[in-house]
């Protein structure tokens, strides 16, 4: 449960934490975020790291504190751990992935995640590497069902390196953009609290109607 409290109070205090550890850490902060980006994208096990967030703020304290971190060496770096996390994830996605969600009742590796993901892959077809690369939770997973699937490495390949300077660049660059603004330095963590919120409505909204769909069905 401390765990559990530790990761929450990081995701809703991530602008203070990053800026701690921005000053702990100097230069090595771009190793910090690199690994987190890469874990978030690149391990089933770790949907639950922040994302989004970590980007918009981390663009927006390079635009604070521009002498610790540059908003373009950050979202080269960023996008780096991105491709290759999702590259990582086809991979064992490929040679593990039946195995490791053999059991239906795995906590771990949850069945419902990677049913939703499939619902999402079967409506968006390949662009979905694209677009999960906006939803939390099926961001995680859909290089994961790439890799179980039959979509070749190649063709997964421009997908991921679309998606991966896509979602950086937007979320690095409008923190660095409006982090200038005084109303978003003195109120960052409402945004972040505000970008978590809006990044799962997406997902809200297609569980609700899947939910819609099934009862339908039945009927």
């Amino acid at each position: 449960m401390d765990y559990i409290a530790y990761i929450i109070d990081f995701i809703l205090h991530l602008d203070i934490h990053l800026e701690q550890l921005i000053e702990a850490y100097g230069t090595w902060i771009y190793v910090i975020l690199f690994l987190v980006i890469f874990c978030e994208t690149g391990l089933v096990v770790t949907p639950f790291l922040p994302g989004d967030t970590l980007l918009f703020v981390a663009g927006t304290l390079s635009s604070i504190n521009s002498n610790h971190l540059n908003v373009h060496l950050l979202a080269i770096s960023l996008i780096g751990a991105a491709v290759l996390g999702d590259s990582t994830n086809y991979i064992i996605g490929k040679f593990f992935g039946e195995r490791l969600f053999r059991n239906p009742n795995s906590k771990l590796f949850k069945q419902s995640n990677l049913e939703k993901t499939r619902t999402f892959y079967q409506k968006h077809g390949g662009k979905t590497i694209v677009l999960a690369r906006f939803f939390p939770i099926i961001r995680t997973f859909a290089p994961f069902v790439a890799g179980m699937g039959s979509m070749s490495y190649k063709r997964f390949s421009s997908f991921n390196v679309i998606g991966g300077v896509a979602w950086v660049s937007l979320f690095s660059y409008l923190g660095y953009f409006f982090g200038g603004l005084s109303i978003v330095k003195n109120n960052l963590w409402v945004l972040v609290i505000a970008i978590n919120f809006i990044s799962l409505i997406p997902a809200a909204v297609e569980y609700l109607r899947s939910r819609k769909v099934a009862k339908t069905d039945l009927q």
